[in-house]
């Protein structure tokens, strides 16, 4: 799950109390924010090993703090806090902490085995990583379907919207294409964080002038 994780912020985005886009992006992704900033510190750890899902080469094996449920909801509540220390918004606030959460949820659905509930085991997951033509059209339907709902929830009010719409979704694009489909290697370096960071930061960018570019239909 890449581009999916954004699916319940467009949603939220759109949705009365709902975050700005770019904090709802920032919401959905922080836990993956702060793994790749980890695994670049030496705190967390990960392997590429040929062959580890259908999907990816991902093995997962030392993720104790950014995806154990405990660890997420830790995280969902630091920023949900922080939420409310700026918009003084309840229902926000919630609602931001909730969509850090919901990174956990639907990471459960496609990761093998490597979550965990406290950090350490029982390890959980569902699997669908190794079940691409279920979980590729699946990550597709639901991050463009919010975006939609987003969309149709929003109006334009500045000339550049569509562009700066456009720009987001050929991000989405491009960065899901990178994962699913870029040169594969068994080799960790740090240029491989980077550029995972690189692409949310992208992301957020994009969904910012989407945000500031739209209002919320009342």
């Amino acid at each position: 799950m890449f581009i999916g994780h954004y699916a319940p912020g467009f949603a939220a985005a759109g949705a009365r109390n709902g975050p700005p886009l770019w904090l709802a992006a920032v919401a959905t992704q922080l836990v993956d924010l702060a793994f790749f900033s980890f695994a670049l510190a030496g705190i967390e750890h990960y392997r590429l090993i040929a062959g580890a899902t259908a999907t990816n080469w991902l093995d997962l094996y030392d993720l104790p703090y950014t995806h154990s449920l405990l660890g997420t909801a830790g995280f969902g509540l630091a920023l949900g806090l922080a939420a409310f220390a700026v918009w003084r918004n309840r229902a926000m606030a919630v609602m931001v902490g909730a969509l850090v959460v919901s990174h956990w949820l639907l990471d459960l659905l496609v990761h093998r085995p490597d979550l965990t509930l406290l950090g350490g085991p029982p390890r959980l997951g569902l699997g669908l990583w190794n079940v691409p033509l279920i979980e590729k059209p699946l990550e597709l339907a639901i991050t463009f379907g919010a975006l939609a709902f987003y969309v149709r929830r929003t109006r334009p009010v500045a000339r550049w919207a569509g562009l700066a719409l456009g720009l987001l979704i050929v991000e989405l694009i491009a960065f899901q294409a990178i994962d699913w489909f870029g040169v594969r290697t068994t080799t960790l370096a740090p240029a491989q964080q980077e550029l995972a960071l690189f692409a949310y930061a992208m992301v957020i960018a994009a969904s910012a002038l989407v945000g500031a570019s739209r209002r919320r239909v009342a």
